[in-house]
């Protein structure tokens, strides 16, 4: 279904007075009747092109004037362009909310089938932009899960501020004439009337898509870090996380044959970088600017955010889609350098009692060595852990005994990735069974946020029906 645009949803708006103000008894049948056939009128002139879409109230009421004379300005009784614009800005800004929340919703699903798929896959992380710990894909992906599922927590809370009717506010501070507030608010699809006038049409209206737009950047940075991680590998000769040719995933180079450039990887990050540049210039426009201006109110440019964040979360389920996953080449990367090294200095004092920062030590000249002799941690020989260990006691830890007590089988299980992620015992660690556990949580909790989408959009979807029943009731 088409998004409805100002047009749309100030015809909506019409509809609903002249039901409430029907049924409160503010109108008579026949002045109900009279005003119905007018906007009928307007909306199938507009329809068939012969009319514009009027975007504005002062614009919309002419139209109407002119099927039915001044008489049908009575449905205006009671309200303002204050309180219509506001309405139909925050009901546009719903829609652009529930499509994010739907894409993001199914980014999550994405991703945590993609987890599922990944649960053994070894391979390095990363910090200070230097190989650091071995963990698995499933791991990794299941911590931007949980970044994500803050934003759609976020996503949720704002949608329950958010989803509240300014109409009958008028302009700041009510009307006399009694319209029905909770009658509108029901019909238009909002869960309630906001509560006061003077925030409806104003502080709200500001405050509200400034809100979203911190989400909006957060979703950007997740976005972006995320294709970060991919890019970082992406430079080498041979990536373990490569995008599948054909498509728009990537593109040749028009003077060097060998070249697969990641447009689609270059171009979901420039989406991510567009949506917090939108999100950027909400809080600029909105900044330092009093109340009753227009300044952060533009439907257009608070909708084109929501909808930059969705695109750039499309484009990721693409990549998502897309990548082809080399297990052989993580781990190969894995074993090229010393990620493993702390393993060591761990075992060494769980399992033989000696101080954590003497194993560190220890640990810390093993690599020095092997990296100044070439050497990998799966071919670092026994025998000079044995020379190196002594050395390392003798000098900084004499009380103890020089004889390294670690079995050769131990030695070099510390230095399998696999062996050590199975002895990780903390919660939240990168142990299968707790990966595992966690994506389960997670999965659990992706399809409640289906469902809460789901069920706010058909809570629109069933206020328009009533509307548009009640409406075609007139006659």
């Amino acid at each position: 279904m088409a998004r409805m645009d100002e047009f749309d949803w100030l015809t909506e708006i019409n509809r609903a007075s002249i039901v409430t103000n029907l049924r409160s008894g503010l109108i008579n049948h026949s002045t109900a009747v009279m005003a119905a056939d007018a906007l009928r009128g307007v909306v199938s002139d507009v329809e068939s092109g012969k009319s514009p879409r009027a975007k504005r109230v002062i614009l919309y009421e002419p139209l109407l004037i002119a099927k039915a004379g001044p008489e049908v300005t009575v449905i205006h009784a009671g309200r303002s362009s204050q309180d219509m614009h506001s309405t139909f800005r925050l009901a546009m800004l719903r829609s652009a909310t529930l499509d994010l929340m739907e894409t993001l919703d199914g980014t999550l699903d994405d991703l945590a089938l993609f987890a599922r798929k990944n649960e053994s896959t070894l391979l390095p992380a990363y910090t200070n932009g230097v190989a650091a710990q071995p963990t698995t894909l499933a791991h990794l992906l299941s911590g931007y899960i949980a970044g994500f599922a803050r934003d759609r927590e976020r996503l949720s809370e704002f949608y329950i501020r958010m989803n509240e009717c300014p109409m009958g506010c008028t302009v700041l501070n009510g009307t006399g004439w009694p319209l029905d507030r909770n009658g509108m608010s029901d019909f238009l699809g909002f869960d309630r009337p906001r509560r006061n006038a003077f925030d409806a049409t104003q502080i709200s209206q500001v405050d509200l898509p400034v809100e979203l737009a911190g989400i909006v950047a957060a979703i950007g940075l997740h976005v972006g870090e995320m294709i970060g991680g991919i890019m970082t590998q992406y430079a080498q000769p041979r990536p373990w996380l490569l995008l599948s040719e054909g498509g728009d995933n990537t593109y040749v180079s028009s003077a060097m044959p060998q070249k697969r450039n990641p447009g689609l990887l270059n171009n979901t990050r420039a989406e991510a970088s567009d949506a917090v540049a939108a999100a950027e210039g909400v809080f600029l426009r909105a900044h330092n600017v009093v109340s009753g201006m227009m300044d952060g109110k533009s439907a257009g440019k608070n909708t084109g955010m929501a909808d930059t964040a969705s695109s750039a979360l499309t484009k990721l389920r693409r990549v998502i889609a897309g990548i082809v996953v080399n297990r052989d080449r993580a781990l190969e990367e894995l074993n090229l350098d010393w990620t493993a090294s702390q393993e060591i200095a761990d075992q060494l004092m769980l399992k033989h009692g000696l101080p954590f920062r003497i194993g560190h030590h220890m640990a810390s000249a093993m690599v020095s060595w092997a990296r100044a002799h070439d050497v990998r941690p799966s071919d670092f020989p026994y025998d000079e852990m044995k020379a190196l260990y002594r050395k390392e006691i003798e000098s900084e830890f004499p009380d103890a005994s020089p004889d390294l007590p670690m079995t050769e089988a131990e030695f070099h299980s510390c230095l399998d990735p696999k062996s050590i992620l199975e002895k990780r015992q903390t919660a939240g660690s990168a142990n299968p069974k707790e990966t595992s556990a966690m994506l389960s949580e997670q999965e659990a909790r992706i399809a409640w946020y289906r469902e809460n989408t789901a069920m706010a959009r058909r809570r629109v979807a069933s206020a328009h029906q009533a509307l548009a029943d009640a409406f075609d009731a007139i006659r």
